[in-house]
């Protein structure tokens, strides 16, 4: 059984929780998980890159200069892909990279993507913080409270507006609504902190474990 340690919402420890077989099973599948964050890392490229080729570029239908006699290299147009000016020979032309990914293997792969995590020890449970207001001072405070550096992933239980307002000037801060992280988001932050709530759920409904969202 796999085991999170918890924080209070002082920062201070408490007791460490059991975390949810349906999620926290031990099994990493490295090459399904490669395939997944592949995959999502190329639905993020926009595809629109583009640049002309010879047939593209205005004029240059013209002969520069007769084919013999000027003891030049012979050139067909100025518009060729050596002219300066002239076309790119096999440029890039806008087009999708989406891949598609099956639902299944997108589970198979947040649940490879936690177990990562929790093998170091770096998968943290809270109940949430008391912000009154969008304050990056609270949240950097309890970070330092709990001994937390580098980049993090929250996981809240529903979207905490607060939370994801107060974190949005910390360039190593994730606020995700738990459930719809993608196994890059897991992979990326050092430390993952759900929220308590949100595991509980998990734990009373595991069917629920596998919903996953499109890694558009």
């Amino acid at each position: 059984m796999v085991k999170a340690q918890y924080y209070k919402p002082d920062g201070k420890k408490g007791r460490a929780r059991a975390l949810p077989e349906s999620l926290f099973d031990g099994v990493i599948h490295e090459g399904v998980l490669h395939q997944v964050v592949t995959a999502y890392q190329a639905n993020q490229r926009q595809g629109t890159g583009s640049a002309k080729n010879r047939s593209e570029v205005r004029g240059g239908s013209r002969k520069p200069w007769r084919q013999k006699g000027t003891g030049r290299a012979r050139q067909g147009s100025i518009r060729s892909v050596q002219w300066v000016g002239g076309g790119r020979a096999f440029p890039p032309q806008p087009h999708s990279w989406r891949q598609r990914i099956p639902k299944k293997l997108r589970g198979i792969a947040r649940r490879s993507a936690f177990n990562v995590r929790a093998e170091g020890d770096r998968v943290l449970l809270f109940d949430g913080l008391d912000l009154e207001g969008p304050k990056t001072r609270v949240v950097r405070e309890y970070l330092e409270t709990i001994g937390v550096e580098g980049k993090v992933l929250f996981l809240t239980d529903g979207l905490d507006e607060r939370l994801l307002l107060s974190t949005r000037n910390m360039p190593q801060v994730i606020v995700r609504d738990f459930g719809t992280e993608s196994p890059y988001d897991i992979l990326w932050a050092g430390t993952v902190i759900i929220q308590r709530s949100a595991i509980e759920r998990i734990a009373d409904a595991p069917e629920s474990a596998e919903e996953e969202v499109d890694d558009a």
